[in-house]
């Protein structure tokens, strides 16, 4: 029986790990589509100035004479973005133990199309910016923003098959790591040796946590604190370091889960015993075994899962947000809108999310199959893997942050990969949401 707060559930919904990524992914993507619009109407609006000067204000900590300085957009891209890869690497081990890349017969398709699906756009945009100023930006179409691109599959509901969705999330958690091992390949310019070194020291602390059993979150949060420092201090891209601090997260319970049933009805029944007062009140006995009972259920759970379920939210209203309001806002004279269009890095970007994406996508996967190598997912059909090539064009958040490792320090050359990627993302997602929705026979 419910006693208080009538206008809330009494209990939510039972949502398996998967369904609770969809729902946390399409809600990112909802909140990025609205950042996103706000961003570009401050950019080109009278408050542009104090926008500008407000993400390049410098914040910083020190502790007496030791300070570490940098400009609000600078701490948002290296600092609260590192949560945001933590999510990520979780996400890459998650699939890689239990998910879809557990299963190799299943994982191969999806492995092989994300591959296709950065490959093809490298290479369209090193062949556009052949010899020119931008060359270095051929990272930047590699990247597909999961959060808008499955946002574009929800919507769709049930004309898109269980089995498409799942190709679609290991498609861009293959992408993700690709993007990931990207940055810390090929967009680092300076290696400091020793930095590098303290944070692999920290990093082997995190794994001998792991490997002692210790379950408590605070020591690995410590821990990578320290390692996301040195790795800051290193010059590889700081959010490397919540990756790796991901994969020393352990992913194994503390107790085994078919112990749980029955050592939770010893605890119930014994709860059962204690009579009940008239104000409701719990007794002190009664309040131990409720949190003797979370115990045992936290125990069954492990710190990767609880930490993917609680920071998915924050993640999504908090840093994914801050995210596109520092960095989507790009101030557009749309009277040289059509000169920017024809520069090598913006047509580059344009091609490779759209094109690229939609002939290493699609084309890889119609291979992969004809050659008997992979299978499509189950009920779904060569024009829906088309669809979701073109929805795979969708790069926002990861390339915008390529592009600003890529191009760093040239803020015209960071304009134009901006305005590719905004303009191929929203074609790409318009195109792949229509094919699917009203092209694709019998959807």
């Amino acid at each position: 029986m419910k006693l208080y707060a009538p206008w809330e559930k009494a209990f939510k919904k039972v949502a398996t790990p998967f369904e609770e990524f969809l729902h946390a992914q399409t809600t990112t993507g909802m909140v990025l589509m609205f950042m996103t619009v706000v961003a570009l109407v401050v950019a080109n609006s009278p408050l542009s100035e104090i926008y500008s000067h407000f993400f390049h204000t410098n914040v910083t900590l020190a502790v007496g004479e030791w300070q570490l300085s940098h400009s609000i957009h600078h701490w948002i891209n290296d600092g609260l973005m590192a949560i945001f890869f933590f999510i990520i690497g979780l996400e890459i081990k998650r699939e890689i133990l239990v998910g879809e890349l557990s299963n190799i017969k299943v994982a191969i398709l999806p492995i092989l199309a994300a591959i296709g699906g950065m490959v093809f756009p490298a290479l369209i945009y090193s062949a556009i910016n052949y010899n020119e100023v931008g060359a270095a930006g051929w990272g930047i179409p590699m990247a597909t923003d999961i959060a808008f691109a499955i946002s574009a599959v929800v919507l769709l509901g049930k004309r898109v098959p269980p089995a498409l969705v799942t190709f679609l999330v290991a498609l861009a958690i293959v992408d993700d790591l690709g993007a990931v091992l990207v940055i810390a390949l090929f967009y680092t310019s300076t290696i400091h040796l020793t930095a590098l070194a303290l944070a692999g020291v920290a990093f082997l602390i995190l794994v001998a946590f792991n490997r002692f059993g210790i379950h408590t979150v605070l020591p690995y949060f410590i821990v990578g604190l320290v390692m996301w420092f040195f790795m800051l201090e290193s010059g590889v891209h700081a959010t490397i370091a919540g990756v790796i601090a991901a994969l020393a997260i352990p992913s194994k319970p503390k107790i085994v889960p078919l112990s749980l049933p029955q050592e939770a009805k010893n605890i119930l029944d014994e709860f059962q015993n204690y009579p009940q007062n008239d104000n409701y009140m719990l007794e002190e006995q009664q309040k131990a075994l409720l949190q003797n009972l979370k115990d045992k259920i936290d125990a069954v759970s492990t710190p990767a899962a609880r930490l993917e379920h609680s920071l998915h939210l924050p993640i999504a209203l908090l840093i994914i947000p801050l995210f596109a309001l520092a960095n989507a806002g790009i101030s557009i004279d749309f009277s040289k809108l059509s000169q920017t269009l024809l520069e090598p890095v913006t047509l580059g970007v344009i091609a490779g999310l759209i094109i690229g994406k939609i002939v290493g996508i699609f084309g890889i996967s119609y291979l992969a199959i004809k050659a008997k190598i992979a299978q499509l997912p189950k009920q779904s059909s060569m024009s829906q893997i088309f669809g979701v090539a073109a929805l795979g064009g969708i790069g926002f958040t990861m390339s915008i942050f390529v592009a600003d490792l890529a191009f760093l320090g040239n803020d015209i050359l960071i304009f134009q990969a901006k305005v590719g990627i905004l303009i191929a993302s929203l074609f790409a997602g318009i195109f792949g949401f229509v094919w699917l929705r009203f092209i694709v026979k019998g959807s």
